[in-house]
């Protein structure tokens, strides 16, 4: 399923959406010693709440739901040629956008959200309470992505979405970007109101 959005920037973004049983979101596309070992080599591993190692076990943080909804949005910029520095610019609204719904969605029917990986947006760079040894200054709104979580990406949005992630190897953007978040829940039906 997708929901076509578009922006007022220089990119269009288009959602796409797949619901399964969540036993079989996990079994299938959960790799978590590999992914963990990606998580450890970067530099935000252990310097921001929203990374791990987390302090809660991850096993029971997964288990009790039924349902996993995946959501990936793809943002096409507008013109070729920009610089790989342009990618925040144009993932951050739709962050934002991502983060906002996927709250309410918590609100509304209880279960889990998981949001887009790298660093927080609620702290400026670089000053997350965690480097200092502090709780969390936004645990409302802070929560981890689903490769924070032994989730392969990868995987999931080429097998389940039919979006093969790009990658940018000269410095440019590649030909999209692709944000992806989740819902777990024990609901009937969820929608996205991307």
């Amino acid at each position: 399923m997708d929901h076509p959005t578009a922006s007022a920037l220089d990119y269009t973004a288009r959602d796409y959406t797949a619901s399964l049983p969540a036993a079989d979101f996990i079994a299938r596309f959960r790799d978590a010693e590999r992914i963990a070992g990606y998580c450890r080599a970067c530099p935000n591993y252990g310097r921001s709440w929203a990374c791990p190692p987390f302090g809660f076990d991850l096993e029971e943080y997964l288990s009790g739901y039924a349902t996993a909804l995946i959501v990936a949005t793809k943002i096409t910029p507008a013109r070729e040629g920009l610089p790989f520095s342009e990618a925040g610019r144009l993932i951050r609204p739709e962050r934002v956008r991502h983060e906002r719904l996927l709250l309410d969605m918590e609100r509304r029917y209880g279960g889990r959200a998981f949001a887009y990986a790298g660093t927080c947006l609620y702290c400026p760079a670089g000053e997350c309470a965690r480097i200092a040894g502090k709780p969390c200054r936004h645990p409302e709104w802070v929560r981890p992505s689903l490769e924070a979580c032994g989730f392969d990406l990868c995987r999931t949005t080429g097998e389940l979405l039919g979006i093969p992630l790009r990658w940018s190897g000269d410095g440019l953007l590649p030909e999209y970007l692709t944000l992806v978040s989740g819902f777990f829940h024990n609901e009937r039906t969820v929608e996205w109101e991307g």
